[in-house]
């Protein structure tokens, strides 16, 4: 199956959810809706699964326009943030529920069940009733539902924001696995761009209700179309500072000029917006090519294995994601590293002018 929405609008009481949206997704593929709460996610989501109808633009299925077609006709099926199951039936009724209502004879349906649930491993909780199950048994069992239909679409709708953080990981590594089996097309949203990175497959990145980019994830995450894109594919946001460039050199503020890296050769003299992730920032020197970057702290979240240092240049605030615990004094000035090779490059209207490549950085 194929899906796009064709410059799709969503307003609602004179407030614009999305604007102009258009969307192609592959059949079989597996499509991330990445942005903060409020971009758009849910209502993208929406206007796929016929639950909502756009504004203008339309919506188009293996070629057939489906923009009026409401979601009882539509092949798909959907998982919520919640855990929506039915209270009163045992999980093999839940899990059984849209194939008895698709009238399905009683054979195929205890082999469909049985089978999501082996996927799932809930095989064993089967007779239990909802209440009596954990929140990550209660997930899987709304997923089971979802996925035993075998429907076109699959909409996941921030399914493991719920969860703790053991339970998230162990799913998303299990449902790269499931998704793979499958040729239905999964849409599936989030806010967290590690949750994106980890999932693979393709990414649209939303903002304020727009979408920014779509493209393969790790080419969306190593070469973000815009700064918009850094602020939403980075956590935290990437750090952004002016600079300029020419002789050779990149200059930032009075810090000391460094020399151009490779990867900036081909760019005008001129300013520059630059930026780095926190990831990519030591505290420590790597090079005798870093740049050096001070700046007075303003906090030191210790997290076990990292440190996340916020600091302040200037004007501007900058996060350094330093590995071990780190702490430091409110106000200390504190000079950082950054490696040269790991800086993006953007234009004054915020588009991408250069990022590292992947053959030099390990970006």
């Amino acid at each position: 199956m194929t899906l796009s929405l064709e410059h799709v609008r969503k307003v609602v009481g004179g407030d614009t959810h999305l604007y102009d949206l258009s969307l192609s997704v592959e059949p079989g593929s597996f499509n991330v809706l990445l942005g903060l709460t409020g971009a758009g996610k849910t209502s993208v989501m929406r206007l796929m699964a016929g639950l909502d109808r756009p504004s203008s633009g339309r919506i188009v299925m293996n070629g057939r326009d489906v923009t009026r077609v409401p979601v009882r006709k539509r092949n798909v099926a959907m998982v919520y943030q919640e855990f929506i199951n039915y209270p009163a039936f045992t999980c093999f009724d839940n899990i059984a529920s849209p194939l008895k209502l698709a009238r399905l004879g009683r054979q195929e349906i205890r082999e469909r069940v049985h089978r999501e649930a082996e996927r799932l491993h809930i095989e064993h909780l089967l007779e239990r009733m909802p209440g009596e199950l954990s929140g990550g048994q209660q997930q899987r069992l709304a997923m089971a539902r979802a996925l035993v239909r075998d429907a076109d679409l699959l909409l996941m709708d921030e399914p493991l924001v719920n969860l703790d953080y053991k339970l998230r990981e162990e799913l998303r590594e299990e449902m790269r696995e499931i998704f793979r089996e499958r040729d239905a097309i999964v849409v599936y949203a989030t806010t967290d761009p590690m949750e994106a990175l980890t999932l693979g497959g393709n990414t649209a990145v939303l903002h304020e209700g727009e979408l920014i980019q779509y493209g393969a994830t790790p080419y969306v995450y190593h070469h973000p179309a815009s700064v918009a894109v850094t602020q939403v594919f980075s956590d935290p946001p990437m750090n952004l500072f002016e600079a300029r460039v020419d002789d050779g050199l990149v200059r930032v503020g009075d810090n000391e000029p460094i020399e151009r890296p490779a990867h900036f050769a081909q760019l005008a003299p001129g300013r520059y917006r630059v930026g780095v992730r926190p990831s990519h920032v030591t505290v420590a020197p790597r090079t005798d090519a870093d740049l050096v970057v001070r700046g007075d702290v303003d906090i030191a979240e210790i997290t076990g294995s990292e440190t996340f240092i916020h600091m302040r240049r200037g004007e501007a605030e900058w996060v350094v994601q330093a590995s071990g615990a780190h702490p430091f004094e409110l106000g200390q000035t504190l000079s950082v590293h950054v490696d040269p090779r790991h800086l993006f490059a953007f234009d004054d209207d915020g588009r991408l002018m250069a990022s590292p490549t992947r053959r030099r950085v390990d970006a």
